[in-house]
């Protein structure tokens, strides 16, 4: 069984952390979304105020923490350009390739905040 190159297992960790943050983004803003229309829906229906206060308590941390993935988010592809450029030697290799695609994803994420 041969060996893996330590470094191509960091950017393989590296690139998992970046992917991950950047799902966990995607998934708050959806649910920041669900949240706000079952609010205007709780409103329709006339519920009562204690009800819709409590689902805007939730929307509202819901919305906190896109800033929180944003910063974790920037921290982990910093991280991971830091990585890739002190290793161009293995930029043929699939896991450097895949990584630096997983940037350019990320970096669209992060770009199209509001």
């Amino acid at each position: 069984m041969a060996s893996v190159d330590p470094r191509i297992k960091n950017i393989k960790i590296k690139t998992g952390v970046v992917k991950r943050i950047a799902k966990e983004k995607i998934m708050y803003e959806k649910e920041a979304i669900k949240i706000q229309e079952k609010v205007e829906q709780m409103k329709a229906d006339g519920r009562e105020e204690h009800d819709i206060w409590k689902q805007e308590e939730v929307l509202t941390e819901s919305k906190m923490m896109s800033p929180d993935c944003i910063k974790r988010l920037n921290a982990a592809m910093q991280d991971l350009k830091n990585i890739l450029n002190s290793q161009t030697d293995l930029a043929e290799t699939e896991e450097y390739q895949a990584a630096e695609s997983q940037l350019n994803e990320a970096e669209l994420i992060v770009s199209t905040v509001p």
